[in-house]
């Protein structure tokens, strides 16, 4: 990574900012996008001067193309984009305002779009880039009070698949990494629960951090924890009534009755 110029989303705090303190001890130099002005600051402190935090909401269209536009003319090219940043709002559907909704969408995929855009044609031109979308098993398999949150997340995974095929279509010689882990104990689910955690564990942030770099260093196309949410590409094969009930045996449907974490970015 060393000598690398790093655009991550959602970089001031939780796995954005684990990330970043990764690939600067690697050498290279990341531009850190949050809306968090003093998250920012501390890691600018903490990192040197090979971190630049960049003040941006990633919900206004507008703002991230101004953004992308200043990253790009100081860094001369991006090799790394890393759309990571994420909000959920942890409500039953009918209890999700509008804004909920809108939000949780322009975060979560939208703004993949418009960071991707960006610096997209540079990487081509260079015909070197990597395109790193932060997903979530909850874009594999849904459960209760996660309907905005699992269809946002639905859609990125949607968009990585559908972005490294074109990509190959076109023969770019760009690299694309999908990330989907399991609950993280970031503070950004607080409260979730797992029925079989050898199966199922509530993840830690340092161990995803370690394992999503080392996956992007290492190219990998994809990468999903823990294994066992393999498992649901084929239990999707099954009738409807049988899924949903091995959903709730295993306790997934589950997850989300003690949530108690106000939403916030990861």
């Amino acid at each position: 990574m060393n000598g690398k110029q790093i655009v991550l989303t959602g970089a001031a705090s939780g796995m954005g900012r684990l990330l970043t303190e990764h690939f600067v001890r690697s050498g290279a130099r990341v531009w850190g996008i949050d809306i968090d002005r003093a998250g920012l600051d501390a890691a600018s402190s903490q990192l040197g001067d090979q971190f630049s935090g960049v003040l941006c909401d990633l919900s206004d269209p507008s703002a991230i193309v101004s953004s992308m536009a200043e990253i790009l003319d100081k860094s001369g090219g991006v090799d790394i984009l890393v759309n990571n940043a994420g909000i959920a709002s942890g409500k039953y559907f009918l209890d999700l305002s509008d804004s909920d909704i809108e939000r949780t969408f322009r975060v979560n995929v939208l703004a993949h779009f418009y960071t991707v855009r960006a610096v997209l044609p540079g990487m081509i031109k260079r015909k070197s880039g990597h395109i790193v979308t932060f997903a979530s098993a909850g874009g594999i398999v849904a459960a209760p009070r996660l309907t905005a949150y699992s269809s946002s997340k639905f859609a990125a995974v949607g968009f990585d698949e559908a972005l490294r095929m074109e990509l190959k279509k076109h023969k770019h010689a760009i690299d694309t990494t999908l990330i989907a882990p399991f609950f993280i104990s970031t503070g950004m689910f607080e409260g979730v629960k797992t029925r079989f955690p050898l199966l199922l564990p509530i993840l830690k942030p340092e161990h995803v951090a370690k394992r999503a770099f080392d996956a992007i260093r290492k190219k990998k196309r994809r990468l999903i924890m823990p294994r066992f949410v393999y498992l649901s590409f084929l239990l999707k094969l099954l009738p409807v009534n049988l899924f949903d009930w091995l959903s709730d045996f295993f306790g997934v449907s589950r997850t989300m009755d003690d949530y108690t974490g106000p939403e916030k970015r990861s």
